[in-house]
């Protein structure tokens, strides 16, 4: 198995997609349907990187960020927030919570995946 990545939105879709695409690339794929599933994971198995959903239950995605961020063992982590929510104000609430990048739903999975590579030097 490859690098470990960590998916977390309540959409059952966008999640079964990315961890299709992701895992038929050879990642090792993580899941979480909720902000404190995610935080638990990600906490947990520190992953090479998080494909994070703003709006969830439990703990929103912005919210997850944080904590990670204030978490020593998981501060470094690459945290890409995936969201429907497109306006200027949601990216830079994302980004000021610690957020790496910011891509809008919907989005090309083939262009997550690109990214993806970049990111973790493949």
């Amino acid at each position: 198995m490859g690098k470990t990545i960590l998916v977390a939105d309540d959409e059952p879709a966008v999640l079964r997609s990315l961890e299709f695409i992701l895992k038929k690339e050879g990642y090792r794929v993580l899941t979480a349907v909720n902000g404190q599933e995610a935080y638990d994971q990600a906490s947990a198995n520190l992953p090479d990187l998080v494909l994070l959903d703003v709006q969830m239950p439990r703990m929103d995605g912005n919210q997850v960020c944080r904590q990670l961020r204030d978490t020593p063992a998981s501060s470094n982590l690459y945290i890409i927030m995936i969201t429907a929510k497109g306006q200027e104000s949601d990216r830079v609430n994302s980004m000021e919570s610690g957020a790496n990048e910011y891509i809008t739903k919907p989005f090309s999975p083939r262009k997550v995946i690109a990214r993806v590579k970049e990111i973790l030097g493949e």
